[in-house]
């Protein structure tokens, strides 16, 4: 790593005589990171309204549409929730089929007759599928 008072932007050079499975990852994953910084375009009726993903606390895919809970208010999305996934790799974690969480907007955890249930800092609840709890665990170190 190198750090200079003259470099504005921080930026990444990878030198290698192949590119392998683990460098395409890196890369990826490296452009991902500038991705998920990216504005949000949602619909409140006829509105176009940009969120910051910090903003976003769940995304749930509800039939043909897909909501975005914030704090107060529920917006409409015309993107599929894996490409939400994809956008918002980062900070969000899928928990069902349907629903993928905020990790910074958890409030708790709750065991639950059917396994997990998360409760997120503006009240909503959803549960942690069987599929995606060791997913979930491993991010909670458990």
């Amino acid at each position: 790593m190198h750090v200079s008072s003259d470099i504005t932007e921080p930026y990444a050079v990878i030198h290698t005589c192949e590119i392998t499975p683990q460098l395409q990852k890196l890369a990826s994953y490296i452009q991902n990171m500038e991705v998920s910084a990216a504005a949000i375009a949602v619909y409140d009726e006829d509105n176009i309204v940009i969120l910051n993903p910090e903003e976003i606390y769940m995304i749930v895919s509800q039939g043909r549409s897909v909501n975005v809970y914030c704090k107060d208010k529920a917006y409409l999305s015309k993107k599929c929730l894996y490409e939400f996934e994809n956008i918002l790799r980062n900070d969000f974690i899928r928990i069902s089929k349907t629903t993928l969480i905020n990790l910074q907007q958890i409030k708790r955890v709750e065991p639950s007759f059917n396994g997990m249930l998360a409760v997120m800092k503006n009240g909503q609840k959803d549960y942690i599928s069987r599929k995606y709890l060791p997913d979930f665990k491993k991010y909670l170190g458990l």
